[in-house]
């Protein structure tokens, strides 16, 4: 009788301890299990991101628009952008980011026998600061002029995230892609440079914090998150800034 009650007190004791034993070995298993899943998505989403970028080789040129928007960045961006404009695929030009230290004139330097169009139809954007302010200024360019449809032109790797920034700030104004290559990557041989490397995966990382921000947010200019992230105004202010007139650098900030 005893041992039989010693047998029912164990077997009380050690099931709920067997138990106890058996979540703790399933909570270690997706310890270890969850870092591979967010490893090997991260891995996956990447390989669609670059094949994404290669895909912009073979888009050929894009629709027609009221107006072109070119993110500073590269002189090949405003260079595409502007034999866009000659060509005429749409009406007028932003420049969008110029630094304050470079004037039209300078502009014109660098892409020789297009002075006529910058002086006639293109505007200079001097206050956007990162893509953010890409778009805010974008949006406030788009609404002045009424346009319901436009060519956006900036790097291979940067429009993914232009592109997702631009449709929060504009989800009804149609865009179309133009993307610049930069001669010195190659995108579909990304894993023999490390630097191509490095620059395509900061790229992809910042694409998904862009995707995950503007999942709760749908109003550029309202966005404390993104200045925090950025660490700076999305925008330069006052008077010097909003005249449009003011110099610029085309190598502006992403």
């Amino acid at each position: 009788m005893a041992a039989n009650d010693g047998n029912r007190a164990w077997r009380e004791t050690a099931g709920p301890a067997r138990k106890r034993a058996g979540r703790l070995r399933l909570l270690l298993r997706a310890l270890l299990v969850l870092p591979l899943i967010a490893v090997l998505s991260l891995a996956g989403g990447f390989m669609i991101f670059v094949r994404t970028l290669d895909g912009y080789r073979h888009a050929g040129d894009p629709p027609r628009a009221q107006g072109i928007v070119a993110l500073t960045g590269g002189s090949q961006r405003v260079a595409d952008a502007i034999e866009l404009l000659s060509r005429g695929f749409a009406d007028r030009l932003l420049i969008s980011g110029v630094n304050e230290h470079t004037t039209r004139s300078q502009i014109a330097r660098l892409n020789p026998g297009q002075k006529d169009w910058l002086e006639c139809c293109v505007d200079l954007d001097h206050r956007a600061r990162n893509t953010i302010g890409n778009a805010i200024e974008t949006r406030r360019w788009v609404a002045d002029r009424g346009f319901e449809a436009i060519i956006v032109v900036t790097s291979n790797y940067h429009m993914p995230r232009t592109m997702l920034e631009l449709d929060n700030a504009m989800p009804d104004v149609a865009k179309y892609p133009h993307a610049v290559s930069p001669t010195d990557m190659d995108v579909s041989r990304w894993w023999r440079d490390g630097s191509t490397f490095r620059l395509l995966g900061q790229e992809y990382l910042k694409f998904l914090m862009v995707w995950g921000r503007t999942q709760f947010e749908n109003d550029p200019e309202l966005s404390r998150l993104a200045e925090i992230l950025s660490r700076r105004p999305h925008s330069h202010g006052g008077a010097e800034a909003a005249s449009g007139e003011a110099s610029g650098d085309v190598s502006g900030a992403e």
